[in-house]
């Protein structure tokens, strides 16, 4: 009977891997193009009708009467937001949910572009692709805008946002201008770098348990019709690391700089800068639902060699949406064929948030078992040693390079030292290729090697630090100070009380 049992769960197991894209294509990818249709439709109809600034107030002061009730009722509970689990994009579902005092910030629209000093002010559920969307066509972008079209502000401010911009500008976080908090008391506060400034930088990282983000002021910079994108194509280990370091530190010569590993000794490092000239014949529209997913078109300049191209701005920073980085290769193993692209490539890719609502916990088992979805942080001093110790212990490939400037801001994440430094995220997205494979001995091996060498792990992520690893890795002196000073441990959970792997399903 037992091997009777273990055989068929291997058959089940065999059955989701391989033939999940059934359901994915039957059902997610047409009901994700739905959802998106309705969605833009409507925040279209607010943009033009300007009704979102008016209704702002209002929402912010249904989000008090909330937290007044809360009080009324004896502050039996912490509090969270009410979003479903299942709509954000990390792979868990947080599961506190279930046992906190829900609060609804239902809060989706940009409230206001200010052209004259450069700010967008925006609720915390404004996703990356509402934004471009809405401010391309005005002429205007922002300094950094992570790449996937549903990340919200709220998620990257309260976790973590990066684009190959941040070499130059810093995280998400750092091009944020202000913050508008309900706390625990159900006041609205305002703060900024000249106004209640231990609360300004204290949110990001915070992970909504400071108060509840209704909006964000962000810069916004000057955008350009196209990106120029140079291609160089790499071919050992050594040259890897240098040639990033040297294209990284050319701040003012690349408005973007990004790295692609496609094994320990190949990589394809790109370049690029806006521009609004282009030689007509090297235009490549590459978010076209037709054209091939970004990963696969940067590989075959290892083949091809050096080259450049010019891509539509919101193509460029959209280009890796389509294949959700390299991820939806697992799960529609012929996506990238061509006769797919053009009969179905219109409906790609499938929501996250619905792939996480219909998974099983079958399906789930088995993304723990044979996945890893990881970004970590590491100072760029560190990147050789980074790279050999996620070939040695993950052998992942391929790899996501990003630089970003990390500023010696108070906070959660900063340097060690006074100065600001040169960090690298590597990200890590499929299924590793070591033998036995244990997820949670192999992220630990690689948490340990982050906290020595003074980096981060994104919060997004399986974290199977204990509390004290934790808060090694992350500096909280300012953040206990500011829980205390407003009276948060009643109102909310700790940080690590909701990223830790035990807090997720």
């Amino acid at each position: 009977m037992g091997l009777l049992g273990s055989f068929s769960d291997q058959w089940l197991e065999y059955i989701l891997i391989n033939y999940r894209w059934i359901f994915v294509c039957l059902f997610l990818l047409p009901v994700s193009v739905v959802y998106d249709v309705l969605f833009y439709v409507r925040n279209w109809v607010v943009f033009k009708l300007n009704s979102a600034p008016k209704q702002h107030d209002k929402k912010v002061q249904k989000v008090q009467k909330q937290i007044r009730e809360w009080i009324d009722d004896g502050c039996k509970t912490q509090m969270c937001t009410a979003r479903p689990g299942w709509m954000t994009v990390s792979f868990r579902v947080p599961k506190y949910k279930s046992t906190l005092r829900q609060i609804e910030v239902n809060m989706i629209d940009i409230i206001d572009v200010d052209e004259s000093a450069k700010i967008v002010r925006v609720e915390p559920l404004a996703t990356m692709g509402q934004i471009t969307a809405t401010l391309n066509p005005l002429g205007w972008t922002l300094p950094v805008l992570p790449e996937l079209d549903d990340l919200t502000v709220g998620g990257l401010i309260m976790g973590v946002g990066i684009e190959t911009s941040s070499h130059k500008y810093g995280l998400f976080q750092h091009c944020c201008v202000a913050f508008e908090l309900v706390m625990a008391d159900g006041s609205v506060v305002k703060c900024s770098k000249d106004e209640n400034s231990e609360l300004f930088y204290s949110v990001p990282w915070s992970y909504g348990t400071l108060g509840f983000l209704v909006s964000a002021d962000l810069k916004i910079v000057p955008a350009k019709k196209y990106v120029k994108v140079e291609y160089m194509p790499v071919y050992s280990f050594d040259d890897i690391q240098k040639k990033f370091s040297e294209e990284v530190m050319k701040k003012e010569n690349n408005d973007f700089v990004e790295g692609l590993m496609y094994s320990e000794n190949t990589a394809v490092i790109m370049t690029a800068n806006m521009t609004d000239e282009a030689e007509p014949e090297k235009i490549n529209a590459i978010g076209d639902f037709w054209k091939p997913w970004f990963f696969k078109h940067a590989e075959s300049f290892l083949t091809n060699g050096e080259g450049v191209e010019y891509i539509p701005l919101r193509h460029y920073y959209h280009r890796h949406t389509r294949s959700i980085f390299w991820e939806l290769q697992d799960i529609i193993p012929f996506g990238n064929h061509p006769l797919f692209r053009y009969l179905c490539g219109w409906m790609v890719p499938p929501k996250i948030s619905l792939l996480k609502l219909t998974q099983g916990e079958t399906i789930k088992r088995m993304y723990e078992q044979h996945q890893m979805i990881q970004d970590m942080l590491v100072p760029m001093a560190a990147l050789g040693d980074a790279l050999k110790c996620f070939h040695h212990e993950v052998n992942l490939y391929p790899l996501w390079l990003c630089p970003f400037t990390l500023p010696s801001n108070p906070g959660m994440v900063h340097p060690r030292g006074d100065k600001q430094e040169m960090y690298v995220d590597i990200g890590a997205y499929g299924s590793p290729s070591v033998k036995n494979f244990e997820p949670i001995a192999t992220t630990r091996k690689v948490e340990e090697f982050v906290r020595k060498v003074n980096g981060f792990q994104m919060l997004y992520a399986d974290s199977y630090m204990t509390k004290e690893e934790f808060r090694q890795m992350f500096d909280h002196s300012l953040y206990d100070k500011m829980r205390n000073k407003l009276n948060c441990k009643t109102a909310f959970p700790d940080v690590y009380d909701k990223v830790n792997r035990s807090a997720r399903s």
